[in-house]
């Protein structure tokens, strides 16, 4: 696939954590002060993040729909049990805080301000709460236009509803948008689904395409952004 002979997008819509927020650099931060806090030395923090995951992706897709520091607690709780740990609301609040003081990769605020100024908007669309975010976003320069949350459209990532959502807040089809992330699982499955065009920010983090799908283009960091774009006649 490819943006060539694409029409220049009125919005810039990007995943928030891991394209423009260190993502994985907070949450090892995070999880490693929990265990400390139960003198667990001896496991390894990407074993619990690994758990973690995998209760809470499978949470957000679970009926009722819940809200995301209800998520990250109940997600928390299974997987500190299913390592042999008590879990308590204490270790929810370390996760949930580390998130929202999460700061962006050293680029981004520079190419969010290059964005503004050639004319695009920009919006994060994100699997959190609106209070959570709030932390990341003020650490963002000014420059995002719109926050979009799973809590607003009480829907997760990969679920369409979030980006249909998001779409119709913005006042935009799929084709006056570009998605920027840098995750395959969450958002290029939306991509797929959706039929946006979508850039892959892979920032060798050891994520993995999915089998049936490839994104319209693929970057290291943010800051390539701009160059792309100008290449395209944008």
């Amino acid at each position: 696939m490819s943006l060539h002979n694409t029409a220049r997008p009125r919005w810039l819509t990007f995943d928030c954590y891991g394209t423009l927020i260190q993502w994985d650099e907070g949450l090892q931060a995070a999880v490693r002060e929990i265990l400390e806090t139960k003198q667990s030395h001896d496991l390894d923090p990407a074993k619990l993040i690994a758990v973690y995951d995998r209760h809470e992706h499978a949470l957000e897709q679970t009926p009722p729909h819940r809200s995301f520091r209800e998520v990250a607690g109940i997600g928390l709780r299974l997987a500190l049990a299913e390592l042999g740990l008590p879990g308590d609301e204490r270790d929810v609040r370390i996760l949930t805080d580390r998130i929202s003081a999460m700061p962006p990769f050293p680029e981004v605020v520079d190419t969010l301000q290059r964005l503004k100024q050639d004319g695009y908007h920009l919006c994060i669309v994100s699997n959190t709460d609106d209070d959570v975010i709030a932390g990341n976003v003020a650490q963002l320069g000014g420059h995002i236009d719109r926050v979009i949350t799973a809590q607003q459209a009480r829907a997760y990532k990969p679920a369409r509803r979030l980006f249909d959502y998001a779409h119709e807040q913005l006042g935009v089809t799929r084709d006056e948008v570009v998605h920027i992330c840098a995750s395959p699982h969450l958002d290029h499955a939306a991509a797929r689904d959706v039929g946006f065009r979508c850039v892959w920010i892979d920032r060798a983090t050891g994520r993995t395409l999915l089998p049936d799908y490839t994104p319209d283009a693929t970057l290291s960091t943010l800051d390539q952004v701009p160059a792309l774009f100008a290449s395209l006649g944008w």
